[in-house]
């Protein structure tokens, strides 16, 4: 116990002094956006980290490793590639102008707070890593879901990248693809991610930090810092356009849309 609470403490601090650092860097660059890449690059790196350290059956270690590591490093170069080509992201621009003189210090905040979350996020790792029992059918199971998710989300991603690349499209909601099921299908299949550490921590010491895992991720998806601010931002940029694909499209499972009781055209 006492060598996983110096592990996890040793990851915070590195992860803390992540985050001051870039909070420098999106000073100079003023685009507060950085922070979700770090966040992702930095829960991978720690669950890597922990998955390996874990004392639990040396191949699920390296499996559990191998897909946080994966997960991680697309989610990071998906979120680069945005911040470095688009402007801030409209929910950082909302904040500095709400918090306005205290913006600096606020978002120092923040960013703490998000070195902390990569900790916590990085448990579910940690305690899957740690079971002892030998690879079997429910492992395959997480490792399937893990596929599913990262298969998932990239296709969203993509999705969305192709249509926000059209000028024709450009003000438009995107309907493509997983976007005509779920106003969010990449927030889902992220959400989905999380489960497969549930299958492979059966059985382990800390069984239950898993579906926290899981519950906690769907609460800041779903409440928080996912859907809710994206929502208020593509409400303002978008207006009724949008409106009517709240109306006629799931929210975040998947779902075939409805129609709309509103009546009027597609956008």
């Amino acid at each position: 116990m006492t060598t996983t609470i110096t592990l996890v403490v040793a990851g915070w601090a590195a992860a803390a002094a992540l985050m001051a650092v870039l909070w420098l860097v999106q000073r100079t660059r003023g685009n507060a956006g950085i922070v979700d890449v770090a966040w992702s690059l930095a829960t991978a790196a720690l669950g890597v980290a922990f998955a390996l350290a874990a004392a639990g059956e040396p191949r699920r270690r390296v499996v559990v490793a191998a897909m946080v590591g994966l997960w991680g490093l697309r989610l990071g170069l998906h979120l680069w590639a945005r911040v470095a080509r688009e402007p801030e992201d409209g929910r950082y621009r909302e904040l500095r102008e709400t918090w306005g003189g205290a913006a600096g210090r606020n978002l120092f905040a923040f960013y703490q707070v998000q070195a902390l979350w990569a900790v916590l996020f990085a448990l579910p790792m940690l305690a899957a890593a740690g079971s002892h029992a030998p690879l079997g059918v429910v492992d395959a199971i997480g490792v399937a879901l893990w596929l599913i998710a990262v298969i998932g989300e990239t296709i969203a991603d993509r999705q969305l990248a192709r249509f926000k690349a059209d000028p024709a499209r450009r003000g438009g909601v995107c309907r493509d693809g997983l976007w005509r099921y779920s106003r969010h299908p990449n927030y889902f299949f992220e959400w989905i991610h999380w489960w497969a550490y549930c299958a492979l921590g059966v059985g382990a010491p800390l069984w239950w930090v898993p579906p926290l895992g899981v519950v906690a991720m769907g609460w800041f998806i779903v409440r928080v810092t996912g859907i809710p601010p994206t929502e208020a931002q593509a409400l303002r940029s978008r207006g009724d356009a949008y409106r009517r694909y709240q109306r006629t499209t799931s929210a975040f499972v998947p779902w075939p849309p409805r129609p709309d009781p509103a009546g009027g055209g597609r956008s």
